[in-house]
């Protein structure tokens, strides 16, 4: 998917959930703490929303990330390394690609992510009763709750609560890691 029709597709998730909602552009953007403008940017497909950005939307609308960016499935799909729906961090070497979200009254999404040393990512809380759950494929990162995050190495697993502050920071070049999303 091409960045054109990533865009696309987040500007017609975002006004499709909105509407949803019920609430104005300008509800919305305060909600999220953005700027009214980004917000009608993002729903004209102008702009290039970070994965923060998204993230806060998400959880103002109440829904999870995948609903914002995952385009029409088909029956057997297959991404490879380096394609996918992907939303690059303003803040740290951080890129998460979404594999598969959550069917209609299913509650996990299925997350790659790519990291490089530098800054953590620290993410805000998602909405309540999320659960995380990592699995380290390459590299070497920090991954958990901020005050005691758990290092991992290729094959490491770790789950954590989704829905207070938590931290990705890769140690190693080329970190990538595997996250699945459980939403109440």
């Amino acid at each position: 998917m091409g960045k054109a029709d990533l865009k696309g597709l987040i500007a017609a998730s975002l006004r499709r959930e909105r509407e949803r909602a019920g609430l104005s552009q300008t509800e919305l953007a305060r909600r999220a703490g953005l700027a009214k403008s980004t917000l009608s940017q993002l729903e004209a497909g102008a702009g290039n929303p970070s994965v923060e950005t998204l993230w806060a939307l998400g959880t103002a609308l109440d829904v999870p990330f995948s609903r914002l960016v995952d385009p029409p499935r088909a029956s057997v799909r297959v991404i490879r390394a380096g394609e996918g729906p992907a939303a690059r961090s303003d803040l740290a070497d951080y890129t998460t690609t979404l594999l598969a979200s959550c069917p209609p009254n299913a509650r996990r999404d299925l997350y790659r992510v790519t990291a490089g040393p530098g800054p953590p990512r620290v993410s805000e809380p998602h909405p309540p009763g999320t659960v995380e759950h990592a699995v380290l494929a390459t590299g070497r990162a920090l991954v958990g709750p901020p005050d005691d995050p758990a290092e991992l190495a290729p094959g490491d697993y770790v789950t954590y609560p989704g829905d207070a502050p938590h931290v990705f920071e890769a140690l190693a070049p080329g970190t990538s890691a595997i996250f699945l999303m459980e939403h109440v």
